[in-house]
C-alpha cells in the first residue's frame, strides 16, 4: 500500500505543461503551418491573387485564426520573407562548415541554393515576393544583401591564396555572380518551372569561376 501511495505522490509531483505554454506551443504550430501554406500560396498564384481565406483554407484553419496571427496579407508576405532569408544563411552555413577551398565554396552555395529554390516553396515564395516587392505596401527585407556579402568575402579569401586570378574588383564581381544567380533561377522558374535550375547554375559557375577546383 505504501508503494502505491509513493507512486501516486510522485505522479502528483511530476511536472506538467501549464496551460499558457500548450497554448504557446498550439499557436507557434498555427503559425508554422501559415507560414507554409502562404509560401505554397505567393509561390504559385503571386502576392496579388493571394487572399487570407486562400492562406486559411491551405492551412486548414479559419481566417480568423490568420488574424490571430497576422494583422494583413502584407504582414503575411513580410513574414515569409523574413523566412526566406533565415533559410538562405542556414544554407550558407552547411556549406561553409565544410572548410571548401573558396571558389569550391561559393559554387557549392550557388547549387545548393538552387536546390533550395526548385524544391522548397518558402525559397520559391521569397524568390517570388522580391520581384513583386513593389506590390507589397511594407517594409520588405533588403534583397540578397548577406548572400552577396558571403560571396565578396569567399572571392576575396580566394584572391588572397592565389586561387583566384583576376584584376576584377571582387565586390563588382559576386555582385554580377548573385545577378546571374537569381536571374537565372527567374527565368528557369519561368521556362521550366526550375526544373533546369542547377545545370544553369553550373553554367554560371563555368563562366565566373572557370579555375575554381
Amino acid at each position: 500500500m505504501s508503494n502505491l501511495n509513493s507512486g501516486v505522490r510522485a505522479a502528483a509531483a511530476a511536472p506538467k505543461a501549464a496551460p499558457r505554454e500548450l497554448k504557446q506551443e498550439r499557436a507557434g504550430r498555427t503559425r508554422r503551418q501559415l507560414l507554409n501554406a502562404a509560401a505554397t500560396a505567393f509561390a504559385e498564384k503571386g502576392f496579388p491573387s493571394v487572399t487570407l481565406q486562400d492562406i486559411a483554407d491551405r492551412a486548414e484553419v479559419t481566417k480568423g485564426a490568420v488574424y490571430f496571427h497576422f494583422t494583413n496579407k502584407e504582414a503575411v508576405a513580410v513574414a515569409v520573407t523574413e523566412e526566406f532569408y533565415t533559410q538562405l544563411p542556414a544554407i550558407a552555413e552547411s556549406v561553409t562548415a565544410r572548410l571548401l577551398p573558396p571558389l569550391d565554396a561559393v559554387a557549392e552555395l550557388l547549387l545548393q541554393t538552387a536546390v533550395a529554390l526548385r524544391d522548397n516553396p518558402v525559397m520559391q515564395a521569397g524568390a517570388r515576393l522580391q520581384i513583386e516587392r513593389n506590390l507589397v505596401d511594407a517594409d520588405m527585407p533588403t534583397p540578397f544583401s548577406e548572400f552577396t556579402h558571403l560571396i565578396t568575402e569567399l572571392l576575396a579569401q580566394a584572391r588572397h591564396e592565389g586561387t583566384l586570378r583576376t584584376t576584377t574588383d571582387i565586390a563588382s564581381m559576386a555582385r554580377v555572380i548573385v545577378a546571374a544567380f537569381f536571374g537565372s533561377q527567374h527565368i528557369s522558374w519561368v521556362q521550366h518551372n526550375r526544373a533546369d535550375l542547377t545545370e544553369r547554375v553550373r553554367e554560371i559557375i563555368d563562366v565566373t569561376l572557370p579555375r575554381h577546383a
